[in-house]
């Protein structure tokens, strides 16, 4: 049997409608919902550039993975959307900073965000030694 854990913590952005902010399964992989710019503090859209925000969205998905006692470092799969495929290359500029090598399997598309110009999910690995309780 497959066992499917919901993961949150209060260092990164809550979700704002009826998904997990994260899934740890029986296979020891964190599963992190889609982020947005959104500051865990306030709750709030982070306004400024395209590099504020994408940081914002990088450090959320970090935060997540930390608190579940893993690193990006161990990401696997990432998607990441764009609104305007004209900010690729400052994505992965960005990117670079967060997901060291062997850099994880990848797709980038362009979408129809609404209310900001990036979001990402990924899945992240975890040792055997990561805790599985929420913190």
């Amino acid at each position: 049997m497959i066992m499917r854990e919901s993961f949150s913590t209060d260092k990164a952005a809550k979700p704002g409608n009826p998904y997990s902010q994260a899934i740890i399964t029986s296979g020891r992989q964190l599963w992190i919902s889609g982020q947005v710019p959104v500051d865990p503090v306030t709750g709030q859209l982070v306004e400024g550039d395209f590099a504020m925000l994408a940081h914002r969205v990088f450090t959320n998905a970090r935060l997540i993975a930390e608190a579940a006692g893993a690193t990006l470092a161990n990401a696997i799969k990432v998607n990441v959307f764009l609104r305007d495929n004209n900010d690729f290359a400052a994505m992965n500029e960005i990117y670079k900073q967060y997901f060291p090598e062997p850099r994880p399997a990848r797709t980038t598309v362009q979408s129809n965000l609404r209310n900001t110009p990036i979001e990402i999910d990924c899945i992240v690995a975890m040792d055997d030694s990561s805790p599985t309780t929420q913190s």
